[in-house]
């Protein structure tokens, strides 16, 4: 039953910002690891940035110094916000999270969010 939803993706011109959300919802759960990963036309999915439940955090290298990710643990939820946005950014950013719910027998699990877009445009 647990779900994460994104939000906050659109249109930007670049060197403009986005702040991306994700919330975590459903019966019982135990959040740990939370991150985004995102997948651009004709290209892998990749690790934008983690941050783990003691709030240390890892990005990738394109990002470092123009994202960060952010978590509220009373919302559930993780943020990315993103500055200095560049055409390279266009993606489909998506949510992950380690999660331990009744479920799986409280064995943490990865979940996937649907996905919000982010185009940036030059």
């Amino acid at each position: 039953q647990v779900q994460l939803v994104e939000s906050g993706g659109g249109f930007v011109q670049a060197g403009g910002s986005l702040r991306l959300s994700c919330a975590a919802s459903g019966s019982t759960f135990s959040i740990k690891d939370m991150g985004w990963y995102r997948q651009a036309p004709g290209k892998q999915r990749e690790l934008v940035a983690i941050i783990s439940s003691d709030d240390n955090t890892n990005y990738e290298d394109s990002v470092k110094g123009r994202f960060t990710i952010s978590r509220d643990n009373a919302k559930n939820t993780v943020y990315l916000q993103m500055n200095s946005l560049k055409s390279e950014d266009t993606a489909v950013y998506l949510c992950k999270a380690l999660i331990g719910s009744p479920s799986t027998r409280w064995i943490p699990y990865n979940y996937w969010g649907q996905g919000t877009q982010v185009t940036v445009s030059s």
